[in-house]
């Protein structure tokens, strides 16, 4: 975990637990508060893939149907126009909505900035 993202599983640590300097604790200690946050953490998160809770994926998933149920009782529907953007998409990176940069390190961001920059 400690390799994978330092940053957020000392901030999972502090939330979860109050600790502050995780260096103080026993390696047996560390490992075991470390396998025993929850799966939404953000370290857990992270390593598993995973871009947001199962809970918000399940609310898009409800919103995504209703907005194609809706749209199925358009005329745009019966022309095969118009149907809504599915918003389980968006998340999932299978669909993007404009132009997003995201980072995950704020080097990462400086450097895109840096080239951005140049650019001009």
């Amino acid at each position: 975990m400690m390799a994978t993202d330092r940053t957020a599983l000392i901030c999972d640590l502090a939330e979860t637990y109050g600790v502050l300097n995780y260096k103080e604790l026993p390696v047996e200690t560390l490992a075991a508060l470390s396998v025993g946050l929850r799966e939404d953490s953000r370290i857990r998160m992270k390593l598993s893939g995973e871009r947001v809770r199962t809970e918000t994926l399940l609310l898009a998933a409800m919103v995504d149907r209703m907005t194609f149920i809706a749209w199925t009782k358009t005329e745009d529907a019966q022309k095969g126009a118009n149907r809504p953007r599915s918003i389980v998409d968006i998340i999932n990176g299978k669909e993007t909505e404009g132009n997003v940069l995201a980072f995950d390190t704020s080097e990462e961001f400086e450097e895109a900035k840096a080239e951005i920059v140049g650019k001009r």
